[in-house]
């Protein structure tokens, strides 16, 4: 006859946060073991690609390691991946460049109509 297990959590029911699975220790008795939720990778806000430098952790674990694990060295650095990363930064300066040129046609537009 197979061996009793007990449960060493107070839930007894079968929830993904309550998963377990059954080991042998060395004294030759089965215990349960319970098992933590798979972590997911964090996501470019943009494209939802796995961020590349940022570990895959459960929430609660990234207030146990340091600032530089959690980031990477560079503008957007731990919410976007580097290509939309570059993407925002070539749009900002193309519309800042359009509202240039907008402003010295404007000013052109005014010298012509006061010769």
């Amino acid at each position: 006859m197979a061996q009793r297990v007990t449960l060493r959590k107070r839930t007894p029911y079968n929830t993904t946060s309550n998963r377990r699975r059954v080991v042998k220790t060395p004294g030759g008795k089965l215990v349960y073991h319970h098992i933590r939720k798979l972590a997911s990778a964090p996501k470019c806000g943009d494209c939802g690609t796995a961020l590349p430098g940022i570990p895959a952790l459960r929430p609660r674990q990234y207030a146990t390691i340091s600032k530089r694990q959690k980031t990477v060295n560079r503008a957007y650095g731990g919410s976007r991946c580097g290509d939309c990363t570059k993407q925002r930064i070539l749009r900002a300066f193309l519309v800042e460049e359009a509202k240039i040129v907008k402003r010295v046609i404007k000013t052109q537009q005014q010298a012509a109509k006061r010769k």
